[in-house]
């Protein structure tokens, strides 16, 4: 009998923890496993998962703790003979918790990107810390995606333990030999332009103003370089606006989000995530294992990948668009430099981030709590 494992996740957006959870779910040994996902919004994976031919299901819900889903959940894992609860990110972690304990499943929690950060209120930073206490508390197991990710807990909570899986890619899709389509062409950017591409959701947390600051000033020291923008979010507008204000409208070109995300990566030379925060960024690794030159801030997850000056370009979160600028301007003048980048990005996601080492890993702990938890059964009887 396969073991039918619940991959739950918050929306159905692409984004770091949704493109983790599809890796999982396609490398899952379905000789022993039958995933199924529950995400708490339509989307884009969902019908990526329902074309892989994955059990797909939306409880919509658009608030982590919301009491008001938690019995439709019960009643899903129940019909649907769930063993194992995965929860990826903290709404999905705190709306499947109470179905999972009071049907006495074993779940794990992985944490992608803690909730609580520094640039918070004092008042939302301290509920979403004892949330994320409440939730690590009551697990089976905690998956950390990185070192980093896991000291914040520690820092954060007394007490707190996490198993470390580093996110894995698929080095089969993101193959930099392999042929893609020209999305330069299809936008209508110059063949001998200097790609910086941006794709991420457009978020404060994301800083999508600031790469467009930096981009500003690196292009008015070299005017080759452009700028490209993938993605939605509450920003764009802004981002839009301000692009139109510094007048630099012929150098950077906005695309929704797209699929085909190997094919995007393939047009660019220098990939840019200037985030304020990151656990261990999906985004990042599939860029470095395109053979793209990354520019990171400096910051737990960016820095635990990226090795200044050797794989990519940290930098300071301090003066922030000043230091964006220094990166794209150095590495459209210095093709040595950008090469040495490029290989050295793939040989850190050869020998540290591969999509199957990832999932063997987290299958291990499936097997585990499983086992554990029948230890514990035993116990009771007696």
């Amino acid at each position: 009998m396969k073991i039918r494992v619940l991959e739950t996740i918050r929306q159905g957006l692409i984004g770091g923890g949704e493109t983790h959870l599809l890796s999982l779910v396609e490398n899952l040994d379905k000789s022993l496993f039958e995933p199924i996902v529950l995400s708490f919004t339509e989307g884009p994976m969902v019908e990526r998962l329902k074309e892989m031919g994955v059990e797909t299901h939306v409880i919509h819900s658009e608030r982590p703790f919301d009491i008001s889903v938690w019995g439709k959940v019960k009643k899903f894992i129940r019909s649907h003979d769930i063993e194992i609860v995965h929860a990826h990110g903290t709404r999905a972690a705190s709306n499947v918790l109470n179905a999972a304990r009071s049907l006495r499943l074993p779940i794990l929690y992985t944490v992608h990107g803690w909730s609580f950060h520094d640039d918070q209120h004092p008042i939302v930073k301290s509920l979403r810390k004892k949330g994320e206490e409440y939730l690590t508390g009551r697990m089976d197991l905690n998956i950390s995606v990185s070192g980093s990710n896991q000291q914040t807990g520690k820092n954060a909570f007394k007490g707190f333990e996490s198993v470390v899986i580093a996110n894995g890619i698929d080095q089969e899709k993101f193959n930099p030999d392999r042929t893609f389509k020209d999305v330069r062409k299809e936008i209508g950017i110059p063949e001998d332009a200097t790609v910086v591409l941006f794709i991420a959701r457009f978020t404060h947390h994301k800083q999508p103003l600031k790469v467009i600051k930096g981009f500003c000033e690196a292009a008015k020291a070299e005017p080759s370089l452009r700028l490209l923008m993938v993605g939605e979010g509450d920003a764009r507008p802004e981002a839009l606006e301000l692009v139109k204000k510094l007048d630099i409208g012929d150098k950077v070109y906005f695309q929704d989000f797209r699929q085909d995300v190997p094919d995007v990566l393939a047009a660019a030379d220098i990939f840019v995530l200037a985030s304020l925060w990151e656990g261990l960024a999906i985004s990042l690794l599939e860029a470095m294992s395109m053979g793209k030159a990354v520019v990171g801030s400096n910051v737990d997850g960016n820095s635990e990948v990226i090795r200044h000056m050797e794989n990519g370009w940290l930098a300071g979160i301090n003066e922030l668009e000043k230091n964006l600028a220094q990166a794209f301007i150095a590495l459209s003048r210095d093709h040595s430099l950008r090469k040495r980048f490029q290989q050295n990005a793939v040989e850190t996601i050869t020998s540290r981030y591969n999509a199957v080492t990832m999932t063997r890993r987290t299958e291990e702990l499936y097997h585990k709590v499983l086992r554990e938890r029948k230890v514990l059964a035993k116990r009771s009887e007696y």
